[in-house]
C-alpha cells in the first residue's frame, strides 16, 4: 500500500496542470452543489412557512349553503384544513386591528361576507384549489394572494432549477477532468505499466495508484470546498437574520451537518468512481 500511494504522490507532483485543473474544478463543483443544496434547504424552509400562513379565502353568496360548501372543499386532497368565518366573526376580526370599522358598519351595515378559508398542503396547490373552489355554487369571489404566491413559486423554481444545470455541467466537467488526469499518468508510465504486465502484474495492482490519486484528489476538494462553504454560509446566514429577520435561514446543526457531510462524501465518491472508470478504460488501450 506504501507503494501505491508513493506512486500517486508521484503521479500528482508530474502532472501538476491536470492535477490542479481537476482539484480546482471538483472545488468549485463542491461548492456549488453544496450552495445549492443550502439553497434548496432554506427555499424549503421558506416555502413550510409560506404555507402555514397561506390561506385560500372564498367569498359566500347571499343564502350560500356554509355547511355544504365546507364538506365539499375538505374533500379536495390539496386543502388541509378549512373552516367557515361568519360575516360577524370577520367583523370582530377587523375591529380588532381597525377600531374605526366597528363604527362605519354600524352606520352603513356590515360589508364583510361569510367566508370559506382553507389551508393547502403546499403553496403551489393555492391557484389549483382556488380554481376549483371558484366554481363551486354559492362562491361569488376567491383570494389567494395571486400577486406573490405565484411570483414567488416561480422565481423560487426558476432559481432552482438553474443551479441545479450548473451544477450538472460542472459534475460533467469535473469526470472529463479526471479521466485526463488519470490517462495522462497512465500514459507517462506506459513503459512501466508494460514491464509490469510482463512481470504478471494484475490490473487490480497497476490501477491500484491511479485509484488512490483520484480519491486524494476527491478527498483534498472535498477538505477545501467544506473550509470554503461552511464559514462563508454562516457569514451570510448571521446577516440575513441581522438585516431580514422574517426569513427562517437554517443555522442548526441537525440540519447544516448531514447536507456539508454528504457534500463532503460525494467529493470522495466523485474521485473514486471517476478514477475507477479511467483507469479501466485506459489500461485497456495500453493493452
Amino acid at each position: 500500500m506504501t507503494y501505491h500511494f508513493r506512486q500517486a504522490l508521484l503521479s500528482m507532483r508530474g502532472n501538476l496542470t491536470a492535477t490542479f485543473a481537476t482539484l480546482t474544478t471538483m472545488t468549485l463543483t463542491l461548492l456549488m452543489l453544496g450552495s445549492v443544496l443550502l439553497l434548496t434547504l432554506n427555499v424549503n424552509r421558506t416555502l413550510a412557512q409560506m404555507e402555514s400562513q397561506v390561506e385560500v379565502a372564498a367569498f359566500l353568496g347571499p343564502g350560500a349553503d356554509g355547511t355544504l360548501l365546507l364538506r365539499r372543499v375538505r374533500a379536495f386532497p390539496q386543502v388541509r384544513s378549512a373552516k367557515i368565518v361568519t360575516s360577524a366573526q370577520a367583523l370582530d376580526e377587523m375591529t380588532r386591528d381597525y377600531p374605526y370599522v366597528r363604527e362605519a358598519a354600524q352606520l352603513a351595515g356590515n360589508p364583510f361576507p361569510d367566508t370559506l378559508r382553507m389551508r393547502v398542503g403546499r403553496v403551489e396547490d393555492s391557484r389549483t384549489v382556488a380554481a376549483a373552489v371558484s366554481t363551486l355554487a354559492g362562491v361569488d369571489d376567491v383570494e389567494y394572494g395571486a400577486g406573490y404566491v405565484d411570483q414567488t413559486v416561480r422565481t423560487l423554481t426558476a432559481v432552482r432549477g438553474a443551479a441545479y444545470a450548473l451544477v450538472g455541467l460542472l459534475l460533467l466537467g469535473t469526470l472529463f477532468n479526471i479521466l485526463n488526469a488519470v490517462r495522462v499518468a497512465m500514459y507517462a508510465r506506459r513503459s512501466e505499466i508494460s514491464v509490469m504486465r510482463l512481470l504478471g502484474a494484475t490490473r487490480g495492482f497497476i490501477r491500484m495508484p491511479h485509484v488512490i490519486e483520484g480519491v486524494l484528489l476527491g478527498l483534498s476538494a472535498s477538505v477545501l470546498a467544506l473550509a470554503l462553504l461552511t464559514p462563508t454560509y454562516l457569514e451570510l446566514s448571521s446577516r440575513v437574520r441581522l438585516f431580514a429577520p422574517v426569513f427562517p435561514v437554517v443555522r442548526d446543526l441537525q440540519s447544516l451537518v448531514p447536507i456539508l457531510g454528504g457534500v463532503g462524501l460525494l467529493g470522495v465518491l466523485m474521485g473514486l468512481i471517476g478514477s475507477l472508470f479511467a483507469s479501466r478504460r485506459y489500461l485497456r488501450e495500453l493493452e
